[in-house]
């Protein structure tokens, strides 16, 4: 039964008058159902429920409704509103039992929105007997039983949605019922089956899982012979977005058996595996979808040779097919195309078919879920009836996705550690699209939506396998598995934990969008996957069975971390004290309530300035120690076997670093061949000593583990069976690079852990009480493992350097918050003596309070302490008395309470620093609008602690000023250097801080600073140490809050010191012992129960014990920093530049390069030392890993703050003692901003451990450049060798304007390595963009090392009024190794010259070509038959259209299917000079797109110079050059014809015309447009005159002509016409086969051959051409040619010029010259700037004017069709069918003759009547005359007509000359009766019979075999003229042909001008002759 509730509809048309009377009727299968009519209402309410029986039957998955609105009348037809169609797949697949469809939209007739909208529901109830519908029979699925579920109320979601559905995809393989055949040969019916025009339209959208590492995937996409191809992209899962259409013009039954077929090819391999996937379909499927079009489908790839080899990646396309006529349907993108569901949008391959399968989803528990709920909400919720107990605030289910399917679990309320326990069954096809099962925990809320807690993947790539992935030689396919997983926890990550009842703004994080910055709890779950079968219930619930044997999943064992903090520096903004939190899953997060407290984080300290750049947290020797004990499974077994891979992963990684350098650097080959080697024997020796560990005996293994053990077993052996042949077999070592590339992504994919249950250890910055920052670190990487020193974490135990981010960081690192290096080590407690080992340093554990006291008038006591506790903790808010503290199980107090103020204060900022800069701030405050004065505290730190006055510092002993106090107003400050801020009690400074001055800012401060310098020390003299603060240990404070300082001031009100007492383990030794610290030490009792009401967070964590590891000596090093050069970085200038200069930061010290101009190339050649570095920690362990050096280049700017480039990491050598003979290498690193590479820098550093001597030993100090500026030294710097860079400077072209002015008098400054040379200036762009002089040279030192040469830099700048020199555009060109040459060997490049340079040499005298007309009878005929489209069509090997012309043995040309420059033989014709495009920087808008501002001509020659200055320097490279003056040229534009142009008008024509400018010439052909056409003959030749180089781009464009719309442009394309003019392949003008002074292929160049043949000589170098026996021969280089080699087989025509000529031409085309040619120019339009418009066949040449008159063009009009007439004369018709009874009853027939000319069929003309003939006979005497256009070379009538009685223009058809004649019967009642018909091919007569006697029916069949004979051409009437006999006419009867009657005719042609010499008239009027016709007797 299917019911259908029609509530109600919104927005209905008026009428004319009144309102519409709305009456509904649903249309179901053929059965009709009305509501009642409403009266005159445009919005109704109907609410009434139709009901359609279904008779047991099921719905099927195609069946819909229709539901018509039509407006009710009384009297006539109901009038249609609007109507709509509902689908009812989704009640088909029986997962749903009502379909709501609410607003549905409803259409017109003509499918246009109406803008109404109708409400209806639709219900469904399934027969019992459910029959399998037609559709569905194959996929081995049923429609759910009736009580199956749907009935139960755990089947809905909690958001009140119904699950999801599941639809049935309509493939190729599915067999149709029966009404879709029929419907499909109806659809096809329609189309005349007649050759007709379709456009194919293929866009393809995105491809997913296509197979293999780092591939660059191309689609191939073919339809008819006609290929089109993708842009290449990267990687598996790309984005094409491209639309293909192909054009094609045939019978619709050829084109729907034609294939479109789909390839994808990895354009990276070049080998034949480089196919990946095909897939085919028919366009008739295509043709037969709704719509003709396939909307959005999934292809599902496979190996064309093995259809069983299952998916090869899927292709996500769009197909549309469209007929005249047709409107392309418009794509709707759906907003969720990354939920969409693929399975039921998948178009299979024949062969591969879908399996249902079902992904059960196990979820068992989950634990740890945060806080979701306010107490306000809670509150709120017991009004609604929830309960009352107020703990756990969340109510979790689980959300499930897959494939556009969801399911959810049940709702557990009020539980942080839910147990839900039921199986969640999502129905898929398989092999899935969809990679990855969604996994989302939400809070349920019944007030507001739902939260999301947290979400994670499942992905199916990496817990399934498809087996196809292992090598073929193994043989072992079995390793294939489908998807399993678990049981086991994942962990879920999103925002922090913290609860608040605002607005999160990291929301987007627990969705799984961007990366989880903390954990949010973890769910227990398992997986499975059953290939076919149903299951009864989506979701379950769990056997009790299965329930137990997770348990031992869950057996948890106690793990213990521990973090010793070594440094925090590079922090760029402090203000509060900064402290660190560690922790691993709920352990050790402060804020949360759940776990014991851990000392997991570090003691609060404040920030100091490192005197250059940063700050850092001065811990000293005393670091902070953090330790946190938790309890997680024991997954060993995978961590160890990651951490295996991983290593050697590592190892190899390294190890290809070293390759890739050495590749780069080109090293010699054995060199390189030991790295290589290396690397093999590396790797190979891994894989065998380090096999992953076996499985047997741990307890919590999983089958996935199992088959993943599998998996990467074999996938280790097949890499090390393959690097075991490369070794032996590999000949080219650089090639194998790729394959070990794919190794190391191999080796990454086998180390990824799916089933990873212990969750990341997560370090937060804190500042004050506000979470900063925080980074993640995988457990498995700091993971102790006893199994083996390889299955330990890379980290394990070993000092790393972090960078943190912050949360959700939109500039992705562009600044960084904090760089820490930090010690970590996680093992299982049960291993907690091996941490013994790792350990440095001693670790001592306090416990700690602060003694608080006030000053009242002036004496400090307890009582003036309002509100705080005379002991208590740091923070002052808890109440702590000594009495109170217990020491933690095991551990005893060692010593009694003492005094112990922070030693952090009292270090030096400055130590260890030979330049300092000091800072303070000057404050100011104001009431809001008042004036400015100095505040409470007029000069403070950073941190707004008080600070002296400037004036009152004296520079410390040993140290003297460098400059005067300054404002330091490079920061993001206004111009007098002050930043202004509002403070909002009760802090005492703003918390943030603008440039800008506002009303209402109270607060305003600035930054002075001075450096000063550390002196020489006189011998002996010690440093004496800063006063030491407070004897008794007190700090003050002037407000009870955060900011101490040791002395007292007289604005003091409050103090405070600090009391400590140190713990010591009972029983046991070592480092270890701090494992044991679990929980507070005992807290005040009392004050326990009274503050239970108030917040637990401040009772908790607040005194847990401190953990600190000091050590007692520290090591001293001396570091160096060597920073060569950058390149590429990005100009952030407005004038494309920056003035970059680099912060250097290693550890707590910083130092800054100098600041370079105006360059994106700066080369510092600087070396940064940094004399004395203290480290604590063991050298040993230093040199393994040692702190990074981090480069932070900035652009500098006058005003405003310095803007980042990027930051670039390296390493330092390590030497522990200075004598090691090793020194660091300079090598690029990359410098990455916003997660980009952004240049790179050339940088190197080495670290020297010193030794108590001192100095002495250190390496000698480098060269200074100035003061302070040390070089790099020799041995580390680039070996340099001095070489020449000669520039050729030709011009510039195409400068667009700078700041609004047009760039008019432009010079070129070329820099490179240090040395600048600038060009003369132009004087003005317009008359000669042309630099006056040519070549400029640069002497320069270049390394020798290819890998270290700097780029060469060019600028232009323009010279503008008032001495202003902007730079307005620049270009870098990164490699030499292109320009690089011998300069001994003068080639033809060398001696570049060009035909200009002899323009003076080349009298003008020979330029008058003779046409002496000696043939004209013979020329008149002959241009007839061969014109030059014979030649076009000869070429292109269209024989028939090109008649007699290749018998003549005349000159054929080269079509080239590209354009020239494309032509590799050619060069792209820059052989002169090469162009260069020029950039501008960063634009106004913002974005980093780098404008393209102009354009660069010239070229380099880079060439060594003898180092001894006494040797002549080699000859220059530049000589011989063209005048570089403007010349006058004309050009000859040839536009042979167009190719598929892009159709423009909605017929899918388009009417072209040519449009060509030149400089400021334009010509616009629009006149002449061609009328639908997407081909078009254009044929046209165009003139134009121009200067080069200043109108060097000829635009040829191509536009479409409309009436009345504004024409479009269809595409153009743009010629260098400069580079052809002054290429040496004399490309502007082709050289053709033959030299001919007369005829069609007239030489049209200016030059004889001879003379270009002299020319082409003395570019050379060579020796003229010498000629012998009166030019039969010729030496030409030294070889000798005689004109009987070439022309020996060759016919020789009257139109060859002189022998000497010819010869000389024959030798120019063995030069390699451009030949005379047609290109293949493709046409683009701005719109779709890479998809090819249509593509353009024409040709170019170009004639200085100053060398004279060039030859006359070629004519290449279209060939004019010639007017004929046909007269037929008919004289007697015999033997005709007798049709008619006479009233006498005897046989006979009216007779009368009709003919016309196929194409032609408007000139139809008939004879009179013969009246009563009874014998068959009739007599005519009857003339028609009919006149057709005739091509006579492509022997076609061409015939021009309207295709549509609308049309505005006609369209060209060719068709082949025939005539139609036909005998009927006249009836004067009824219709003429048809009696015969005869078609004649008049190219191919059928001789008559000379009698009727002889004329039979078998003369038109035996045609052929009669005359073979007879010549081709006499069959033709065009060449017999006139022909006359009997030909007989064939009726059809009973499927057979049968004599109809015998006619008798004169056939004759005459052309146009006989016409008037022989005139006939029609029938027989006058003038009536030739012959004269008697009318009959």
């Amino acid at each position: 039964m299917l019911r259908v509730v029609v509530e109600s509809a919104t927005g209905l048309p008026k009428k004319k008058v009144g309102s519409p009377d709305p009456i509904t009727t649903v249309l179901f299968r053929d059965e009709k159902q009305k509501t009642k009519a409403i009266d005159s209402e445009v919005n109704p309410v109907w609410n009434e429920v139709l009901e359609f029986n279904l008779n047991g039957a099921a719905l099927e998955a195609n069946s819909h409704l229709d539901v018509i609105v039509k407006d009710s009348e009384t009297f006539g037809k109901d009038k249609f509103l609007g109507s709509t169609r509902i689908p009812l797949r989704d009640l088909a697949s029986g997962q749903l039992r009502s379909l709501p469809s609410k607003n549905v939209s409803l259409v017109d007739e003509n499918g246009h929105n109406i803008g109404a909208t109708i409400n209806l529901v639709i219900g469904y109830d399934p027969p019992a007997s459910a029959i399998l519908n037609s559709n569905e029979s194959h996929d081995g699925d049923s429609t759910v039983e009736p009580g199956g579920g749907g009935e139960q109320g755990d089947q809905v979601a909690p958001d009140g949605a119904l699950s999801g559905s599941v639809r049935s995809p309509l493939s190729p393989g599915h067999s149709s019922s029966l009404g879709q055949r029929f419907t499909r040969a109806q659809n096809r019916h329609r189309l005349v089956n007649k050759p007709q025009d379709f456009q194919i339209r293929v866009r393809l959208i995105e491809a997913r899982q296509l197979p293999g590492n780092n591939i660059k995937p191309v689609v191939k996409v073919q339809v008819c012979g006609q290929t089109h191809r993708t842009r290449i992209k990267r990687g598996n899962n790309v984005f094409f977005d491209e639309m293909f259409f192909y054009n094609v013009h045939m019978l619709p039954s050829d084109l729907f058996e034609q294939n479109i077929s789909f390839r994808v090819y990895n354009s990276y391999s070049l080998r034949a595996d480089s196919l990946m996937g095909e897939f085919k379909l028919d366009v008739g499927y295509v043709y037969d979808e709704a719509g003709h079009c396939v909307m959005r489908k999934w292809l599902l790839l496979n190996d064309p040779d093995d259809s069983s080899s299952g998916a090869k990646g899927y292709l996500k396309v769009s197909l549309f097919v469209v007929g005249i006529g047709d409107e392309p349907p418009a794509e709707k993108r759906e907003s969720n195309d990354d939920q969409d569901d693929i399975e039921s949008n998948l178009l299979l391959p024949a062969g591969v078919t879908l399996r249902w399968a079902t992904l059960s989803l196990k979820v068992f528990r989950a634990e740890d879920i945060p806080q979701m709920d306010d107490a306000f909400i809670q509150s709120l919720k017991e009004v609604f009836g929830a309960d009352q107990n107020k703990k756990n605030l969340v109510d979790p289910f689980i959300e499930a996705r897959f494939a556009g399917k969801k399911l959810c679990t049940q709702i557990v309320e009020k539980n942080a550690n839910p147990e839900w326990n039921q199986v969640l069954n999502l129905q898929v096809k398989f092999p899935s699209m969809c990679e990855r099962v969604k996994l989302t925990v939400f809070d349920w809320d019944r007030v507001t939506g739902n939260d999301a807690v947290g979400t994670t993947y499942l992905n199916l790539a990496k817990i399934a396998s498809s087996g196809g992935e292992i090598e073929a030689e193994t043989g072992q396919s079995e390793v294939g598995f489908l998807p399993v997983f678990g049981p086991c926890y994942i962990n879920l990550y999103g925002s922090p934990r913290e609860f608040t009842g605002l607005p999160d703004p990291y929301r987007d994080l627990n969705y799984g969008k961007g990366e989880g910055v903390s954990y949010r709890g973890r769910i227990l779950v398992e997986m499975s996957t059953k290939l076919e079968g149903k299951v009864d219930k989506a979701v379950d619930s769990i056997t009790s069975d299965d329930i137990l044997v997770t348990q031992k999943y869950q057996r948890r064992r106690k793990y213990c971390l521990c973090a010793v903090f070594h440094s925090a520096s590079m922090i760029q903004e402090p203000g509060e004290p900064i402290q660190f939190e560690v922790s691993i899953g709920n352990y050790g997060n402060k804020l949360d309530t759940t776990c014991k407290p851990l000392a997991s984080t570090t003691q609060y300290s404040c920030a100091v300035f490192d005197g250059n750049h940063y700050y850092y947290l001065p811990w000293a020797g005393t670091k902070p120690v953090v330790v946190v004990t938790s309890f997680w499974e024991d997954i060993s077994h995978r961590m160890d076997t990651i951490n295996i891979i991983l290593y050697i992963s590592h190892h190899l990684q390294t190890n290809l670093e070293a390759f890739k350098t050495a590749v780069s650097a080109k090293a010699p080959d054995n060199q390189l061949a030991a790295v290589w080697v290396k690397l093999l024997s590396q790797l190979i020796e891994d894989l065998e000593n380090f096999p992953t560990p076996e499985l047997e005996g741990h307890s919590n293994l999983t089958s996935l583990d199992i088959q993943l053990k599998k998996l990467r077993d074999s996938g280790l052996d097949g890499i090390k069976a393959a690097a075991g042949r490369m070794r032996e077999e590999a000949r080219d070592i650089a090639d194998t690079l790729a394959d070990i590339e794919s190794w190391a992504d191999k080796l990454r994919m086998l180390a990824e852990e799916p089933q990873n249950s212990m969750p990341d250890v997560i370090i937060w910055m804190l500042r004050g009480e506000k979470r900063v920052a925080y980074s993640r670190i995988p457990a498995h990487q700091i993971l102790y493992s006893t199994y083996s020193e390889q299955a330990c974490g890379q980290h394990c135990g070993k000092t790393q350097t972090i960078f943190l981010k912050y949360p959700m960081d939109k500039n992705r690192g562009l600044k960084v918050p904090v760089e820490i290096r930090v010690n970590m080590w996680l093992g299982l407690s049960a291993h907690e003596k091996k941490f013994n080992s790792f350990s440095e340093g001693t670790f001592s554990v306090f416990a700690e309070l602060y003694e608080n006291q006030a000053s009242v008038f002036g004496k400090w006591g307890t009582t003036g302490l309002v509100g705080r506790h005379k002991f208590s903790d740091v923070t002052g808010k808890l109440k702590l008395k000594k009495e109170y503290f217990m020491p933690p199980q095991g551990w005893e107090w060692e010593s009694d309470w003492f005094i112990d103020p922070e030693k952090a204060l009292l270090t030096e900022a400055d130590a260890g620093h030979t330049e300092f800069m000091d800072e303070v701030f000057q404050n100011e405050t104001r009431f809001p609008g008042g004036e400015w004065k100095a505040a409470s505290e007029p000069f403070t730190d950073v941190n707004g602690e008080k600070s002296r006055n400037p004036g009152e510092f004296d520079c410390p002993p040993g140290w003297t000023w460098e400059d005067a106090w300054t404002v330091d107003d490079n920061r993001a400050v206004d111009d007098q250097g002050w930043e202004y801020g509002v403070t909002i009690p009760p802090d005492d400074k703003p918390r943030s801080w603008v440039p800008a001055e506002k009303v209402y800012h109270v607060h305003r401060r600035r930054r002075v600073v001075r450096p000063r310098k550390r002196a020489a020390l006189p011998a002996g003299a010690t440093v004496e140490r800063r006063d030491q603060g407070d004897p008794e240990g007190w700090e003050f404070s002037s407000l009870i809050g955060w900011k101490f300082h040791r002395k007292e001031r007289s604005s003091d009100t409050f103090r405070r010191r600090r009391w400590r007492r140190k713990m010591a383990p009972e029983d046991r030794l070592g480092a270890s012992a701090i494992f044991k610290l679990e929980g507070a030490l005992g807290v005040d009792t009392e004050e326990k129960e009274r503050s239970s009401k108030g917040d637990v967070t401040k009772m908790f964590g607040a005194n847990t014990p401190t953990v600190s590891c000091s050590f007692d000596r520290s090591y001293m090093y001396h570091l160096r920093v060597f920073i060569y050069q950058a390149r590429n970085l990005t100009s952030m200038d407005k004038d494309s530049f920056s003035d970059p200069y680099a912060h250097i930061s290693f550890l707590h010290l910083s130092k800054t390069t100098e600041k370079l101009q105006a360059t994106l190339n700066p080369t510092w050649d600087q070396t940064l030392i940094f004399n004395s570095v203290e480290i604590y920690g063991d050298p040993q362990a230093l040199s393994q890993h040692p702190p990074n050096v981090v480069f932070e280049f900035y652009d500098h700017d006058q005003v405003g703050k310095d803007e980042l480039l990027g930051r670039s990491v390296c390493s330092p050598l390590v030497k522990l003692n200075p004598g090691m003979d090793q020194t660091p290498k300079l090598l690029w690193h990359p410098i990455m901003q916003k997660g980009r590479e952004e240049g790179e820098a050339l940088v190197a550093a080495e670290l020297i451990l010193k030794d108590k001597s001192g100095e002495s030993d250190l390496p000698l100090v480098p060269p200074k450049r100035a003061e302070n500026l040390y070089m790099v030294p020799q041995g580390i710097r680039p070996v340099v060798q001095l070489t020449a860079v000669e520039i050729l400077a030709w011009g510039l072209r195409n400068m667009k304007p700078y700041q609004l002015a047009t760039v008019s008098s432009p010079s070129l400054v070329v820099e490179c390595g240090g040395q600048r040379v600038e060009s003369a200036v132009i004087r003005n762009m317009r008359k000669s963009p042309n630099f006056p002089s040519s070549v400029l040279f640069i002497k320069v030192l270049l390394p020798k090392d290819e890998m270290y040469t700097p780029p060469i830099v060019l600028k232009v700048i323009d010279h503008r009024p008032f001495g202003r020199k902007p730079v307005v555009g620049q270009c870098t060109i990164t490699s030499l190794e292109q320009f690089r040459c011998d300069p001994y060997i003068i080639t033809a490049e060398g001696a570049m010259s060009s035909k200009m340079a002899l323009m003076a040499a080349s009298p003008s005298k020979h330029v008058s070509i003779n046409m002496e007309e000696t043939r004209p009878l013979l020329e008149a005929q002959e241009t007839q038959t061969v014109d030059w489209w014979s030649k076009f069509y000869v070429s292109v090997g269209d024989q028939e259209r090109s008649g007699p012309y290749l018998k003549k043995g005349y000159d054929t040309l080269k079509v080239y299917n590209c354009e020239l420059e494309d032509v590799p033989e050619f060069k792209g014709l820059t052989d002169f000079c090469s162009t260069f495009k020029l950039q501008r920087g960063k634009n106004d808008d913002g974005d980093d797109d780098p404008s393209v501002v102009g354009e660069f001509k010239g070229s380099f020659k880079v060439y060594p110079l003898p180092d001894d200055p006494g040797v002549t320097s080699p000859p220059r490279q530049f000589r011989e050059l063209p005048d570089s003056g403007p010349q006058e040229c004309l050009v000859r534009i040839y536009v042979v014809q167009a190719i598929d142009l892009q159709p423009k008008d909605n017929n899918g024509r388009c009417d072209p015309y040519m449009k060509i400018s030149l400089g400021k010439n334009t010509i616009d052909d629009r006149d002449h447009y061609l009328p639908n056409t997407t081909n078009p003959v254009f044929g046209r030749m165009f003139e134009m005159t121009g200067f080069l180089p200043q109108d060097k781009d000829l635009k040829i464009s191509v536009y479409d002509h409309d009436l009345l719309s504004r024409d479009e442009k269809v595409g153009e394309t743009v010629i260098d016409l400069e580079n052809r003019f002054l290429s040496r392949y004399n490309s502007y003008c082709g050289l053709p086969q033959t030299y001919c002074t007369s005829g069609i292929n007239q030489w049209r160049d200016q030059l004889k051959p001879s003379e270009i043949l002299e020319n082409l000589a003395r570019l050379k170098g060579l020796s003229k051409p010498r000629t012998e026996d009166n030019g039969n021969s010729l030496t030409f280089n030294g070889k000798e040619y005689t004109l009987a080699q070439f022309e020996d087989k060759k016919e020789i025509h009257q139109h060859l010029g002189p022998a000497h000529e010819r010869l000389c031409l024959h030798v120019l085309r063995t030069q390699g010259l451009v030949p005379e040619h047609v290109e293949t120019r493709t046409l683009y339009s701005s719109f779709q700037p890479n998809l090819s418009q249509g593509r353009l066949q024409l040709w170019v040449d170009v004639f200085p004017k100053s060398m004279g008159v060039p030859g006359p063009p070629f004519d290449i009009t279209p060939r004019k069709p010639k007017k004929h007439f046909l007269r037929a004369v008919i004289w007697n018709t015999t033997d005709v069918t007798l049709d008619e009874t006479s009233i006498t009853g005897e046989h006979m027939s009216d007779i009368y003759v009709k003919g016309w000319m196929p194409g032609m069929e408007g000139d139809k003309q008939r004879t009179d009547v013969h009246y009563r003939s009874l014998d068959g006979d009739g007599n005519f005497n009857w003339r028609f005359v009919f006149d057709f256009d005739y091509l006579p070379a492509e022997q076609l009538c061409l015939v021009s007509k309207k295709e549509h009685f609308w049309s505005l223009d006609k369209t060209e058809f060719r068709i082949p000359p025939k005539l139609i004649v036909q005998i009927w019967d006249n009836d004067k009642f009824s219709l003429d009766d048809y009696l015969g018909t005869l078609e004649l091919d008049l190219h191919n007569l059928v001789p008559p019979a000379k009698t009727p006697e002889k004329c039979s029916l078998s003369m038109m069949d035996n045609m052929e075999m009669e005359a073979p004979q007879k010549m081709e051409a006499a069959k033709s009437l065009f060449a017999q003229q006139s022909v006359r006999g009997w030909w007989p006419c064939a009726i059809e009867r009973d499927g057979k042909k049968a004599l109809g009657g015998k006619v008798e005719m004169t056939l004759e042609i005459v052309s146009e001008v006989d016409v008037d010499e022989k005139p006939a008239g029609k029938g027989r009027d006058e003038p009536n002759m030739n012959p004269k016709l008697d009318p009959p007797k």
